[in-house]
């Protein structure tokens, strides 16, 4: 299992150390969605939701990207994989974050 680099872990651990972040990610590991879909489907103000998609842009967790009139928020290719590789753990070398066990 490669880890994080030290200079990632940080910044991925304060961004997912919120809960409705943690819940946001979850919820993109499904697909790719708007910021209205993810208030919708997580009952969150708008505003709220993308206030925490800017911290995990941020972080290097979700990417953006323009579909027609709207943008879709998604898991970046590179945490994807690694996740992929990992059975959906993060290993940071002190912690391991089980993304597959994050709540609803």
């Amino acid at each position: 299992m490669q880890r994080v680099a030290a200079g990632d872990c940080s910044d991925v651990l304060k961004a997912l150390a919120d809960g409705t972040r943690q819940r946001i990610a979850k919820a993109l590991l499904s697909g790719d969605l708007s910021v209205n879909e993810l208030s919708a489907t997580l009952a969150l103000p708008q505003y709220n939701t993308s206030k925490h998609l800017s911290v995990l842009k941020a972080a290097g967790i979700v990417g953006v990207r323009a579909a027609g009139a709207r943008r879709e928020y998604f898991i970046s290719p590179t945490l994807r994989g690694r996740l992929e590789q990992e059975s959906q753990t993060l290993d940071f070398g002190c912690c391991t974050f089980q993304m597959d066990r994050l709540q609803d």
